[in-house]
């Protein structure tokens, strides 16, 4: 029997060690669904990109510029990254942060050419021998065919790949920059359109409201008096001064008020069934969106039917949606003009409203619109709006985002 030989056994001990280690990594990379070094670099990049585009939406603050600026570092495996606005310097991200006072200079050059410019040893004079930003790339980032910023990348030394890839990503961050500063002109528009709407009491209504009021002076007083709170009620409500959205709860109280106020000139011709499930009550819905609906089935339903009108207020809870529904039983549109409006596919008479997703549609008199709105377990419930009518085209549903 020959002797153990302790030092080979070590040998073919360790050699095994790493072969196994090496087969647990590579089942370790397969199971995560990469075929190859390549598909895990793909997907890296991607989802830092993803990263920093997020923040890079939400504008170029020294705030939202401060938390991409690492993933597009990261992005671009620069050894520093600074991001400038028109101004100043944003973020400084990475090594070498004694270079930052000279990001300013670098950003100038750039912001009045528009081009791209590469740095030398000379435009980062520098002491310390360790320091590894000997070099840089800065390339603008232009919104709308104007040079608001730039992205500056620095290096150990100069590179044609440094150079490429930097312009590159400028592109893709002014890409990001532009799609932010459009969901900010939209939002812009909505709330525009949402301070409009609040400020649009109709005429009619008022003149009518007042009447009413007024007929009640002599014969009741006290009935007067208790229109003309819910009368005031009303007009503070539509012109209050607040955010976007209200709750379900607040809408369908202001609702009640101008229905008391319908109601007290149109006496038993009009009348009302409300069915609400609680738990929608706290549904986040745009200011002022389901009352109009309300006012067209009122006017445009039953001011002109004969007899009893009664408007219907319905709202349900789906799961992760509400729906709110506004139905009459009123006059309903000519046939004619609704047949006109099938075969065109442009719904008659349409009157727009703004939702909290953009724009969606009702048609007068055609006996029933509906609004949904969509549904969030973890904060109030907003979202998209649809209005559609029976016995009339149906308006589709307006795309969103959740809220």
């Amino acid at each position: 029997m020959q002797d153990f030989h302790l030092p080979t056994a070590i040998v073919v001990a360790g050699a095994f060690l790493v072969l196994q280690a090496a087969l647990w990594l590579r089942r370790r990379r397969e199971a995560r669904g990469f075929l190859s070094e390549a598909d895990r670099i793909t997907y890296e990049t991607l989802r830092t990109g993803s990263q920093a585009g997020r923040h890079l939406r939400s504008g170029l603050t020294t705030e939202h510029a401060g938390r991409a600026a690492r993933h597009l570092r990261l992005m671009l495996g620069a050894s520093a990254l600074a991001i400038s606005d028109g101004q100043q310097l944003l973020t400084w991200s990475g090594h070498g942060e004694h270079h930052s006072p000279q990001a300013p200079d670098h950003s100038r050059r750039v912001l009045t050419s528009g081009d791209v410019v590469v740095l030398d040893r000379d435009d980062l004079p520098c002491r310390d021998p360790e320091c590894d930003v000997r070099a840089g790339v800065v390339a603008p980032l232009v919104v709308e065919d104007r040079v608001i910023g730039t992205i500056a990348a620095y290096a150990a030394r100069p590179s044609a790949g440094l150079a490429r890839a930097t312009e590159q990503l400028a592109t893709w961050v002014s890409g990001q920059l532009e799609l932010g500063e459009l969901d900010r002109e939209r939002t812009r528009a909505m709330e525009a359109e949402l301070r409009s709407l609040r400020a649009q009491i109709s005429p009619h209504f008022i003149y009518n409201s007042l009447g009413a009021i007024a007929s009640f002076v002599r014969t009741d007083p006290d009935r007067a008096r208790e229109l003309l709170l819910e009368f005031a009620d009303f007009t503070r409500y539509a012109l209050r001064r607040g955010g976007a959205f209200t709750t379900l709860a607040d809408e369908l109280r202001n609702i009640e008020r101008y229905l008391v106020l319908e109601q007290a000139r149109f006496g038993e011709r009009l009348q009302v069934h409300l069915l609400v499930a609680p738990e929608v009550l706290t549904v986040a819905v745009p200011f002022l969106a389901v009352q109009p609906l309300v006012e067209n089935a009122v006017r445009h339903g039953l001011a002109h039917k004969e007899g009893v009108g009664t408007v219907t207020i319905t709202a349900t809870d789906l799961g992760d949606l509400a729906e709110i529904t506004i139905e009459d039983d009123g006059v309903g549109s000519d046939p004619d003009l609704v047949q006109r409006a099938r075969s065109t596919g442009t719904p008659p008479r349409t009157a727009r409203t703004p939702t909290a997703s953009g724009w969606a549609t009702s048609t007068p008199g055609c006996g029933r619109s509906t609004a949904t709105t969509t549904a969030s377990s973890s904060r109030p419930r907003r979202g998209w709006a649809r209005r559609s009518s029976s016995g009339c085209p149906s308006t589709p549903p307006v795309s969103t985002r959740a809220g």
